[in-house]
C-alpha cells in the first residue's frame, strides 16, 4: 500500500525544484495546476487553488485551499546539519534552528508556498544511553 500526502502550493514549477533537492522524482506533471511526486514508498501530490481536479477547487461557502500550517511529514536524514548547509545554499528557509530532542535533532525547512517538511536524524541507541 501507498502513502499519499497533498499539499497545496501557490507554484507547481519551484514546488518540484525544492522537492527534488530533497530527492523525489517526478512521476507526472501534466499541466501548471499539478504534479505527482515520488520519494521511496511516499507519494507527493501537488495542487494549485484553482488549478483544476478536485484538490484546488473551493469549498461550498467559496474558500480556496492554501498552503502552510503545521501539519507535515518527516524525512529521515544521516546529517542534518549537512542538509541544512547544503539546503540553505539553495536559499531553503528553515522556520528555526536545528532542534535537539529526547529522540533525536530535527529543523522544519518551509517548501517555496510555506508548507512544512521536517528533517530528522535520530539519536543512536549509545547516544540515548541504550546499548
Amino acid at each position: 500500500m501507498e502513502t499519499s500526502v497533498r499539499y497545496i502550493v501557490e507554484d507547481t514549477s519551484s514546488a518540484i525544484t525544492f522537492y527534488e533537492l530533497l530527492g523525489f522524482e517526478v512521476v507526472m506533471n501534466p499541466g501548471p495546476g499539478f504534479a505527482m511526486l515520488r520519494r521511496d514508498d511516499l507519494r507527493l501530490l501537488l495542487n494549485t487553488p484553482g488549478g483544476g481536479g478536485g484538490a484546488g477547487q473551493p469549498a461550498a461557502d467559496g474558500t480556496l485551499p492554501s498552503p502552510g500550517g503545521w501539519n507535515r511529514f518527516q524525512l529521515a536524514v544521516d546529517d542534518i546539519e549537512g542538509e541544512v548547509s547544503r539546503l540553505g545554499e539553495h536559499g531553503v528557509r528553515f522556520r528555526s534552528a536545528v532542534i535537539d530532542g529526547q529522540g533525536g535533532r530535527q529543523i522544519v525547512a518551509d517548501d517555496p508556498s510555506g508548507n512544512p517538511v521536517e528533517l530528522f536524524q535520530g539519536r543512536s541507541p549509545a547516544d540515548q544511553g541504550g546499548s
